[in-house]
């Protein structure tokens, strides 16, 4: 049953923050069922999960069998109306769902995930259309239907107070349903008990950034691109190139800002998914549909406590920008939300930057009240 319709248009303590990144190991939930498209997972070449050393994560271009299995042994199928959706659970204690922004998916929190796990109840799961989830052909993508996504999965699976953790327009999409959650508190407002931003997106596309003078400069160019795609040879061409690993590699070091980062596990993490049956349709409705709410519009309705964590190195939504300037004066005005810029960090800081992203991270969510103050309160 759905807590929120949306309209189409105790005392624990953490990890210190600045300790090495904790290993990701199989003591995970045991799965009801693997990803049905598990064949992506196979295609992911060279990611191997530390196990046993301590010394971080350690990711080799090696025979990953056992790296993959390690994954996909800590990831189950939620039927989300007819639709199959992959989704990771792992560690214990108080739960946090991440959710990742476009064209990434579970593995996207490769470095994040064993950290968060040793106090918490890590949820990722991959939005409709990406990951390891259905991408049913000709489906309209929306930033509401996501949302709804994630009502419905905090609702069906976790049913406990949540804290969101999003990316890009993952951290949109958690906006969104935290402003459904707090409309309707008749509905089990309570299961989001807070948001944790990284570099929010301001709409799907950036159509939606009217406002920015780059914008308004390439905005005939994003309607030529757009007609494009609606033509099926053109798309199925551009995506084919988009695509190939040395495109893939450097749009991702153009939006990273450690370098380093960019490895060969990342770029089939981004790659494999896409060769999914479905995965051009999934592109062309996300990049020439509506953008979707503001989070202009929508953040002055949320009480609830947010971390806004920023890459000073965004190309894409760029601190400079009108969503970046948005966010960075929302700390004055708005007693509940905590904004911290990242230096040298670009538009994905939980895989950039891990370690400058927990060291905000982990204190602030320290600092939340406690599940048994929530469920008495």
């Amino acid at each position: 049953m759905a807590i929120a319709q949306l309209r189409t248009p105790s005392s624990y303590s953490p990890p210190s923050a600045t300790a090495p990144l904790l290993p990701f190991t199989t003591a995970c939930c045991s799965p009801s069922r693997v990803p049905s498209s598990a064949g992506h997972w196979k295609r992911v070449r060279g990611l191997r999960i530390a196990s046993g050393s301590g010394r971080g994560l350690a990711l080799t271009l090696a025979d990953t069998s056992e790296g993959l299995k390690e994954i996909r042994d800590c990831c189950t199928i939620w039927k989300w109306k007819e639709f199959d959706v992959n989704y990771l659970v792992k560690g214990k204690g108080p739960p946090l769902l991440l959710v990742h922004g476009f064209g990434a998916s579970v593995g996207h929190w490769r470095r994040n995930i064993g950290v968060l796990s040793e106090c918490y109840t890590v949820y990722a799961l991959d939005l409709l259309g990406f990951g390891a989830s259905d991408k049913p052909p000709g489906f309209a993508y929306t930033m509401e239907g996501w949302a709804q996504l994630i009502l419905d999965f905090l609702d069906e699976v976790i049913k406990k107070p949540t804290v969101l953790v999003g990316n890009s327009v993952g951290s949109l999409a958690c906006v969104i349903a935290a402003s459904a959650l707090i409309c309707k508190l008749e509905s089990n407002g309570d299961l989001v008990r807070g948001l944790v931003l990284l570099n929010c997106a301001g709409g799907m596309n950036n159509k939606a950034v009217v406002d920015d003078w780059r914008i308004k400069l390439l905005l005939p160019l994003l309607w030529l691109f757009d007609f494009l795609l609606s033509q099926r040879v053109i798309a199925s061409a551009l995506f084919e190139r988009v695509k190939q690993r040395e495109n893939l590699k450097n749009i991702l070091l153009s939006v990273y800002g450690n370098k380093d980062a960019v490895d060969e596990d990342l770029i089939e993490i981004i790659k494999g998914p896409a060769d999914d049956k479905g995965a051009l349709d999934a592109f062309v409705s996300i990049v020439t549909g509506p953008p979707g709410p503001n989070p202009v519009s929508l953040m002055p309705k949320i009480s609830i406590p947010v971390l806004v964590l920023w890459g000073d190195r965004d190309p894409f939504t760029p601190i400079d920008g009108p969503v970046g300037k948005y966010f960075s004066s929302l700390p004055s005005n708005l007693p509940n939300i905590e904004l911290h810029v990242l230096p040298g960090v670009g538009h994905c800081p939980h895989d950039d930057r891990p370690d400058l992203v927990h060291e905000k991270l982990l204190p602030w969510l320290s600092s939340l009240p406690s599940m048994s103050t929530i469920s008495t309160g």
